[in-house]
């Protein structure tokens, strides 16, 4: 099949470009909402949520609300009872109330008795230095007039805060809400993505041209990298139309995508240019085009292959996701496993067509051989490795103490990995942005200084009347860490709810999870339901310790499938398996000592919150997982080709990692680079995303595919490609071969 794609894209190269150049420029016309509404416009983000208890009362809220979406203006820095605040705020507030869809404007200065009222205590800051202007909307309106009044509250409120600080110097105002912090999110999501590929395209570009020695070889993969990342976003926003996106997702599955097309054609690319290499030395009397059209053909037979295997890896791997009852995990899944099939046409399509038009142009001398120096590195770092060089030395040099470099791998893996015991998971809203972020500084201050507008961490919603929650309010009053408990308010006809404030503004504080186990624990006249940042958060996380096994099993049987088709081994798969689990328990490990210890925040720019994302850990094994194999993939079908031609196994493998070695370095750096440059945005989740790939592909790349893979291949010798006679039976039938 891949060979006859092969000859199809040398028959019609031009046509397959003219067609990728179409599709991409559409891709991020509509991407971009150049045409209807673009993908970051759709984007959302929120709780994280599963079906249960935590999601049930937060339903009930929802349907029962009888206020829409807020804004608020906070003062600081000015006496609320000054006197000459009556007069601007007084007409702030009528001006505001006119506002069509606006149900309700509260704030301390004109009510009567002003600050001194006891209802207007919770609108004056805690070290009474600052007061809050707080504006509601009714509920249920439709989107468009909710839109404008939003608009026109922000301006209200905006120009009450520039009046404000004009008349009382010193002070301060920002206008925050919802919806604005939405905003900032999304936006930001944007910013990073750019941001993102401005760094890690052209540094990825310069690495190849030291791989390839030219610009022309060079540059086929970036345009693939630039189409794959087209179709991505495209995808994403067809998924937009039938699942909520998290603001995450995006940078998540685009980064993914742009990793996997880079890696795909830097194998092409260098695997054609070798089989060129082969058949211009040997070339007689048949035409140079003939001799292209072999080299592509057996490019797509056996690199192609690799990357098709690569592919479905992968795949595996993010499908498992899609097995979790959370809906940002099965978005991820779906969109991703979307993203590696573009990335897969792109790297079979494009990148082969490309190739046959270039022609013997890819052997050309590049301007970098003008250059003593970088001709000296380029030959160093060159994609087409000579019979004897520096991964042939390793492997040799491994295979000489393979116990020693085992061992001495896996207790460096384990150190690593050790901190990944004590991991604990955080749901992030405003501490999603970096600790300079207005809207993060805006919702931080609401905490701190007007609890009772704040999240609350914990809310209780009962199947009976207000009153008779109020001794359970007193109850949970006298737990520690409380700072305020609300009086019970009605939801709808049939319940009633109450909000839990704690001292420790983090929902995964030790004490905010003993709220909820305390009231779920009690025995109540009344039907309860415990919802809140940190009930769905702490239910978020169970659903995951339940669900994990059973995707993480389906993934374990599919890879072991797969690698059995490729090798005919039994062994190699479960070796292959267990050092990529170590592998990651390494990468999450420098994940916990980073973030959630707070190590090196002044140089990442962000803010610990204590822990780790809860969608990280789940995310790392999965992408982790899917860019370990794709290695594995790289150096395996290479041992096994030679494995084929009759080497014995210890040969087999030195010449396997002498072939694949610098492509895997190469591929794994630029794969580094990618995931480095995107951790350098500001969202916490992209930035935590980015850190742990980075450093679960350095890992791989080094000590597991250089040091630890050959030493146990060395040691398991022949093993390696042992089979029950009944397996060796069924691979001979259904085996997959070059």
């Amino acid at each position: 099949m891949l060979h006859a794609l092969g000859r199809a894209v040398a028959r019609h190269p031009g046509w397959i470009v003219l067609a990728w150049v179409l599709i991409t420029f559409a891709s991020f016309a509509a991407a971009t909402g150049a045409v209807g509404d673009g993908l970051f416009a759709r984007l959302n983000t929120g709780q994280l949520t599963v079906p249960g208890e935590s999601d049930d009362g937060q339903k009930i809220l929802t349907d029962n609300s009888s206020t829409g979406q807020s804004m608020s203006l906070l003062m600081h820095g000015l006496d609320p009872a000054d006197p000459g605040l009556v007069e601007p705020v007084g007409q702030a507030h009528a001006d505001l109330a006119a506002i069509p869809g606006v149900a309700s404007v509260a704030e301390p200065i004109t009510v009567p008795g002003g600050v001194d009222n006891p209802q207007a205590a919770q609108l004056v800051a805690k070290d009474g230095n600052g007061f809050l202007v707080s504006v509601t909307l009714e509920p249920d309106l439709a989107k468009a007039p909710e839109n404008q009044a939003l608009d026109d509250v922000q301006a209200r409120l905006t120009a009450l805060g520039t009046e404000l600080t004009a008349q009382y110097p010193g002070s301060t105002a920002q206008v925050g809400g919802g919806s604005l912090l939405l905003d900032a999110v999304t936006g930001q999501v944007e910013k990073d993505l750019v941001k993102g590929e401005l760094i890690a395209l052209p540094i990825s570009l310069l690495v190849m041209v030291l791989v390839f020695g030219g610009f022309v070889a060079a540059g086929m993969p970036i345009l693939g990298a630039i189409a794959s990342i087209g179709g991505a976003l495209v995808t994403l926003l067809a998924f937009s139309y039938f699942i909520d996106l998290d603001a995450s997702v995006v940078n998540v599955v685009t980064v993914m995508g742009l990793g996997l097309c880079i890696d795909y054609g830097l194998l092409i690319v260098s695997r054609y240019r070798e089989e060129l290499r082969k058949r211009f030395a040997t070339l007689t009397t048949r035409s140079t085009r003939d001799a292209r059209t072999d080299a592509l053909v057996t490019t797509m037979g056996t690199a192609g292959r690799t990357v098709l295997f690569s592919a479905i890896t992968v795949a595996i791997s993010l499908s498992g996701l899609m097995l979790f009852q959370a809906s940002i995990f099965r978005a991820i899944g779906a969109a991703g496993v979307s993203v590696v099939v573009v990335a897969l046409l792109v790297a079979l399509t494009l990148v082969p067509a490309l190739l046959a038009l270039a022609g013997a142009r890819m052997l050309r001398p590049g301007a970098l051989t003008k250059v003593p120096v970088l001709k000296r590195l380029a030959n160093k770092l060159g994609d087409v490795a000579p019979e004897e060089g520096v991964f042939s030395r390793l492997a040799r040099w491994t295979q000489r103490r393979p116990w020693l470099v085992m061992i001495g791998v896996l207790a460096i893996l384990g150190l690593l990995a050790a901190p990944a015991l004590r991991l604990e998971m955080r749901s992030s809203g405003e501490q999603l942005l970096p600790p300079s972020a207005p809207d993060r500084i805006f919702f931080d201050t609401l905490a701190e200084q007007y609890p009772s507008f704040g999240l609350p961490a914990v809310v209780v919603v009962g199947q009976t009347e207000p009153a008779n929650m109020a001794e359970l309010a007193a109850d949970i009053s006298e737990l520690p860490g409380v700072e305020l408990v609300s009086p019970p308010r009605p939801v709808g006809d049939a319940h009633a709810a109450i909000s839990v404030f704690m001292t420790d503004p983090d929902p995964g504080s030790a004490d905010a999870r003993n709220v909820v186990t305390h009231v779920r624990e009690l025995r109540l006249p009344y039907r309860t339901w415990v919802t809140g940042q940190t009930a769905h958060l702490m239910d978020f996380t169970h659903a995951i310790a339940t669900q994990a096994p059973a995707a993480i099993a389906v993934v374990i049987v599919a890879t072991f499938v797969l690698l059995f088709l490729l090798t005919g081994s039994i062994l190699v798969p479960i070796k292959a398996l267990l050092i990529n689990v170590v592998s990651l328990g390494a990468s999450l490990g420098v994940l916990v000592l980073v973030f959630q210890d707070g190590r090196f925040e002044s140089l990442l720019n962000f803010s610990s919150v204590g822990g780790i994302e809860a969608i990280i850990p789940i995310l790392v094994v999965a992408l982790g997982f899917g860019l370990a194999m794709d290695y594995e993939m790289f150096l395996l079908s290479r041992i096994k080709e030679y494995r084929d031609q009759g080497m014995s196994n210890n040969e087999a493998v030195v010449m396997g990692l002498q072939r694949s070695g610098r492509i895997i370095t190469s591929a794994a750096l630029i794969v580094v680079l990618v995931f480095g440059g995107f951790a350098l945005g500001d969202l916490l989740v992209i930035k935590e995303t980015g850190i742990a790939l980075a450093v679960a592909v350095a890992i791989d790349a080094t000590l597991v595919r250089c040091l630890l893979v050959p030493a146990t291949m060395t040691l398991l010798g022949e093993w390696n490609w042992w089979a029950p006679a009944p397996l060796r039976r069924l691979h001979d039938r259904l085996g997959l071969r070059h």
